[in-house]
C-alpha cells in the first residue's frame, strides 16, 4: 500500500455514535452511563456529590439543567474530566444552501478587472478550526490576465467552461472543463492567458480559522 493510500483510508460514509441534541439529556446518560459502569448506586453517588437522590434522578433523566457547580462535583465523583458529561451532546452544525445564480456578488481584496466573485456560502466560527470560502469565478475579455493572487491556505479550482492557462508560481498549467487544480495558495497564482470565453470555474478556498 502506498503512502497515499495509507493517507487517505478514511471513510467517507462513516456516522459518528449517536449525540442527543438536548444538552440536560445528554449530561443526564452521561452521569447515568458512568455511574453504573463504575457500580455506583445512585444513593452513592448522591453522597458524594451533596445532591438528594430525589435531584440525582432528575438530572440523570434530563428533567433539570444541574449548575456548575454540581456538574464539576458530579464529574469529581465518577473520577472523569468535567468536559467529558458534556461529550455526548450534538451542538447545531453549520450550513448553507445557495440557489443557481444566487451567490453573492462580492469584491475580494485585490481583485483585479474583469474577475467576477461569486461567493456560494459561508459558514463563521466552527469546531472544525477551518475557514472554507467557495467562489464561482467568471472571466470576461476585460480580464486582467496577469497574476497577482498570494494568500494563506489551500486552495482548489474546478474548470466549468473556457479554456485558461493558469499560473502557480512559475509553473502554466493548460485547464479545460473537468480540470482541477489544487495547490498551496501562499505561492503567486491567478490566470495568466485566457484561451477561450466565456471562463468560469469553481475556487474553493481553504485556511485555519482565527482563535
Amino acid at each position: 500500500m502506498s503512502k497515499t493510500d495509507k493517507a487517505l483510508r478514511q471513510n467517507p460514509h462513516a456516522l459518528k455514535e449517536h449525540r442527543e441534541k438536548n444538552l440536560e439529556v445528554a449530561i443526564g446518560r452521561q452521569v447515568r452511563e458512568l455511574r453504573k459502569r463504575q457500580r455506583m448506586t445512585g444513593a452513592e453517588l448522591a453522597a458524594q456529590t451533596g445532591v438528594s437522590v430525589g435531584m440525582l434522578s432528575k438530572i440523570e433523566n434530563g428533567v433539570i439543567s444541574p449548575s456548575l457547580n454540581t456538574i464539576s462535583a458530579l464529574a469529581h465523583a465518577l473520577k472523569v474530566p468535567l468536559v467529558q458529561l458534556f461529550s455526548g451532546y450534538e451542538e447545531e452544525r453549520g450550513c448553507m444552501h445557495v440557489k443557481a445564480g444566487e451567490g453573492v456578488e462580492i469584491e475580494r481584496e485585490g481583485t483585479r478587472a474583469g474577475h467576477q466573485y461569486s461567493l456560494l456560502g459561508h459558514i463563521g466560527s466552527n469546531n472544525s478550526g477551518v475557514v472554507v470560502e467557495p467562489y464561482l469565478i467568471e472571466l470576461t475579455d476585460a480580464s486582467d490576465r496577469f497574476p497577482a493572487f498570494q494568500h494563506e491556505g489551500i486552495e482548489l479550482l474546478y474548470m466549468l467552461e473556457g479554456r485558461v492557462d493558469y499560473r502557480h508560481g512559475d509553473k502554466i498549467y493548460s485547464l479545460e472543463p473537468g480540470d482541477t487544480l489544487l495547490f498551496d495558495s501562499d505561492a503567486p497564482h491567478g490566470p495568466e492567458v485566457i484561451v477561450e470565453l466565456p471562463t468560469r470555474y469553481l475556487s474553493v478556498i481553504t485556511y485555519p480559522q482565527q482563535r
